[in-house]
């Protein structure tokens, strides 16, 4: 049967400093297998920086197109409502024109109708005065 030997304090410093030099071997060797394939993912790197980009302009550019398409939209609106608005204008122009023109041929008739009526009373009155004095006669 093995008895169970503990390390001593110099061998636990040995086990410690080695165990860090291989850790650092480790890394270093890590290091190394990424510097050969940096310039590999840099690239890539750049290429989906570029792609990014590119997306990017492209959702800027259906924006400015979509901004493009709203404000034109708009403007025809407002130049179909100014349209209509002149048109109404032209209308209630016309129909107020229409509206004089028509009360000024009402009052002219009511002229007219008036002078007929006093020219036939005055023709009946004429009337009796002849007959009264052919009466006299």
């Amino acid at each position: 049967m093995a008895l169970f030997q503990e390390k001593s304090f110099h061998d636990r410093i040995n086990a410690g400093a080695e165990a860090r030099k291989a850790q650092l071997e480790k890394s270093r060797a890590a290091a190394e297998a990424l510097k050969a394939t940096a310039a590999e993912r840099m690239a890539e790197r750049m290429k989906i920086a570029q792609e990014r980009e590119a997306r990017q302009a492209a959702r800027e550019a259906v924006k400015r197109a979509e901004a493009e398409r709203l404000e034109a939209e708009r403007r025809a609106e407002a130049e179909r409502l100014e349209a209509e608005r002149l048109a109404a204008e032209e209308a209630k122009r016309r129909a107020d024109e229409e509206y004089e023109a028509a009360k000024k041929w009402l009052a002219e008739e009511e002229k007219r109708k008036i002078i007929k009526l006093l020219a036939d009373q005055k023709a009946a009155r004429d009337a009796r005065y002849a007959a009264r004095k052919q009466r006299r006669r």
